[in-house]
């Protein structure tokens, strides 16, 4: 099969997260399958891919393959704890339901939430779902802006 380029006019942001994964395979279905995220481009001689979603960009590369690994202590699951991956989407929706379809468990069920950004509030719908790896994946569409309901502390 032959090695697709990254297609025409793609960027690489400025912060992607490169993510250890026990089964790629298992990982591309999660996050193409369900997600709703496209291989950019990939190195199967190395089980590595690079996924994108409109400029939402996460690396995902298979722990046991050949190649450098750069690991700091033994990996047990979940993977990545103390840590959870945001990703705005302009409609949570059709993620959830591709995500119900397929009897994905979700960590926290939809909500929606307002957070104090200074002297307003920034609202969000949002859910979160593990990967099968366990790495927590917060699926977040904005609400927009409002004045704050809490004073901010001094």
């Amino acid at each position: 099969m032959p090695v697709a380029d990254p297609p025409p006019g793609f960027t690489w942001s400025t912060m992607v997260p490169e993510l250890l994964v026990s089964d790629l395979d298992a990982s591309l279905r999660f996050w193409c399958d369900l997600c709703g995220f496209a291989v950019a481009y990939e190195r199967p001689e190395d089980r590595f891919a690079f996924l994108d979603r409109a400029g939402r960009q996460v690396m995902l590369e298979e722990v046991m393959a050949p190649g450098r690994r750069w690991v700091t202590a033994p990996l047990e699951r979940p993977f990545g704890r103390g840590i959870n991956l945001q990703i705005t989407v302009d409609e949570v929706a059709p993620i959830l339901a591709s995500l119900d379809a397929a009897g994905w468990p979700l960590f926290l069920a939809l909500e929606e939430v307002w957070y104090r950004v200074g002297t307003s509030e920034t609202g969000v719908r949002q859910f979160l779902v593990q990967d099968p790896d366990g790495y927590l994946v917060r699926v977040s569409q904005g609400l927009g802006l409002r004045p704050a309901m809490k004073p901010s502390f001094p």
